[in-house]
């Protein structure tokens, strides 16, 4: 699951903080990025499991609403990084979307910026994953690139060319970045409601309730 993605992820450790909000090219899709975080972990309720937390910006931010936190991360660099900023805080495991083991039931599953390293099929693997674990009215909360259909992520590619960004257009066409209709048939089809709230050019926070079985009646 996303280990084609592996070594970029080793290699950016160190200057993943700096570099969101430096690097020129991804400035719109980093745009309202703490705002982004503390929306997330403010829709975030009792246990929190999370996925690619990277260095822990947004574990920081649910510590701080007082949850507990078990994070998912495949890096070891970022699994360092994380671990030097929170400390015994909260718990972090090596893992992936697809692949990990938890002790504890979470209400809220989370994830920023990292749900578009799966292919469509990933991620219908996954949501379906976290259907089984997740109890009635549990919570998925991610916030990712994503786009309201076909047309508007190839004219995004298009943009970024346009305006001298190869780097963000070959990102573009080498990762799995979808569509709200896939993501909102995957939801429905996996028992959950779900929402989407547009936070900037790139960015939706994707919000997703696991309904009970009288709530399907």
């Amino acid at each position: 699951m996303g280990n084609e993605f592996a070594e970029i992820f080793e290699n950016w450790a160190d200057t993943y903080d700096e570099s969101i909000k430096s690097d020129e090219e991804y400035k719109e899709v980093f745009f309202r990025y703490d705002n982004i975080l503390q929306e997330v972990a403010e829709r975030a309720f009792g246990h929190v499991l999370e996925f690619g937390p990277g260095t822990g910006n947004l574990t920081v931010k649910l510590l701080n609403k007082g949850l507990n936190v078990t994070a998912i991360e495949p890096s070891q660099a970022m699994r360092k990084q994380a671990l030097e900023k929170l400390g015994e805080n909260a718990i972090i495991k090596n893992g992936d979307f697809l692949v990990f083991e938890i002790t504890e039931t979470p209400q809220t599953i989370v994830s920023t910026y990292a749900f578009h390293h799966l292919t469509d099929k990933e991620k219908r693997e996954a949501i379906e994953l976290y259907s089984n674990c997740l109890p009635i009215d549990g919570k998925i909360v991610f916030a990712d690139t994503m786009f309201a259909s076909d047309d508007k992520y190839l004219q995004t590619i298009n943009d970024a060319i346009k305006k001298g960004y190869p780097n963000l257009a070959e990102d573009l066409k080498r990762e799995y970045y979808t569509t709200i209709p896939i993501l909102t048939e995957i939801f429905h089809d996996n028992g959950f409601t779900v929402k989407f709230e547009q936070f900037n050019d790139f960015v939706w926070i994707m919000e997703g309730v696991k309904k009970g079985e009288e709530d399907e009646k």
